[in-house]
């Protein structure tokens, strides 16, 4: 009886024994599986994470920096009067009339230049105190100014820019451009032109603008407009556009010299080729797949109360920029009227409709043959 009970303790024994080490390895593996199993996890998670980080990484290298730059430019802006004008129907009276409201000549295409990224025009007259007139030559001449508060009319018109380089500039001597410069200075409005370049950080890309009279075909001048570019390139300038004054009045083809020197300042590096002075819109030429407008016309024109020949237009140069490295051009006319009125001159530039819209965009495609019919109200590329 004795060695039976014996025997059940160490058969009991036993099957503890082999129990409790089934036990440790149940544990150990179980252990060891669970561990194995968050080893794999963080594996997995690396091997994603870095998926990832390539895959944005390339992401990155596909996806370029686009830019879309628009600079508008127009003709000529004669913000004042002649003495030898009558007060009645002049500028300084349409703007005694509006309250003085620096906004008035500008109301109807503010909305054009508020929404570009620059705007440059062509102004000519002085902006002075002087009454000491330029002698000229010739039976008729004109000398034009406004008082300098009119460089409010540009700022509030949304205008960047100008050039000073024209046939009125000094039309009240030294005084009279010395004030019109400092002028413009003090109302932070650009200068281009007797002596001064614009260079103009825009979106992160540098524009240049230049401006010339261009009344010969000279050694000197072409000079001048190589060092300019050269100047400017040097700087920085991805973009150069030169603005001329020059021509024929009252003509609607350029002359010899007004080709030659638009066609030499492209060849000596220059982006478009900008053009005023004869008082009317002139053809359009593709000279080497870059743009030259010979004349935008007048603009807002305090130089006479009902000229003949209304019309002009906005030019709109939209420059495409991928990682800071220019693309391509792309240009558009916007058909305009230097008066809001058709019996005179209300120094009132509005954007043209219907018959007068159709007949501009008609004009200029028809006086400029290289160009293919080509000019539009939307934007369009040359080749």
């Amino acid at each position: 009886m004795r060695k039976r009970s014996e025997r059940y303790r160490k058969k009991n024994y036993l099957i503890n024994a082999i129990l409790i080490c089934l036990s440790v390895l149940i544990i150990s593996g179980v252990g060891y599986y669970l561990k194995m199993q968050r080893v794999k996890s963080n594996d997995s998670h690396v091997e994603i994470d870095d998926e990832i980080t390539n895959l944005t990484e390339e992401n990155i290298k596909e996806e370029p920096i686009k830019k879309e730059i628009t600079i508008s430019f127009a003709g000529d802006f004669t913000l004042g009067t002649d003495s030898k004008f009558a007060y009645d129907g002049s500028l300084p009276a349409a703007f005694i009339n509006s309250g003085k409201d620096y906004s008035y000549f500008m109301q109807n295409v503010s909305s054009v230049f508020s929404k570009d990224d620059y705007t440059l025009v062509n102004l000519e007259t002085t902006l002075t105190d002087s009454n000491i007139k330029t002698i000229k030559q010739g039976e008729v001449y004109y000398n034009f100014k406004g008082p300098k508060e009119y460089a409010k009319i540009l700022t509030n018109g949304y205008i960047d820019g100008v050039t000073i380089a024209n046939n009125h500039i000094y039309d009240y001597g030294s005084q009279g451009i010395n004030d019109t410069i400092n002028t413009l200075k003090e109302n932070n409005i650009d200068i281009c032109g007797e002596g001064y370049k614009i260079l103009r950080d825009i979106k992160g890309v540098k524009f240049g603008f230049i401006g010339y009279t261009g009344w010969q075909y000279s050694d000197e001048l072409k000079a001048k407009i190589v060092n300019d570019i050269n100047e400017l390139r040097a700087k920085g300038a991805t973009v150069i556009i030169p603005y001329f004054h020059w021509g024929i009045e009252r003509v609607y083809e350029p002359d010899d010299v007004q080709q030659k020197l638009a066609r030499f300042s492209i060849d000596s590096g220059a982006d478009a080729v900008i053009g005023s002075h004869p008082h009317v819109i002139q053809s359009m030429e593709n000279y080497k797949g870059r743009l030259i407008a010979y004349s935008m016309g007048n603009f807002c024109f305090g130089g006479n109360s009902n000229p003949s020949d209304k019309r002009t237009f906005i030019l709109q140069l939209k420059a495409n920029v991928e990682n800071d490295r220019l693309i391509n051009f792309e240009y558009k006319v916007i058909p305009a009227m230097i008066s809001s009125r058709n019996d005179k001159n209300d120094y009132i530039p509005t954007l043209a409709t219907g018959e007068n819209r159709t007949d501009i965009l008609e004009t200029l495609n028809k006086l400029s043959p290289s160009l293919n019919d080509g000019i539009k109200d939307d934007f369009f590329y040359i080749k």
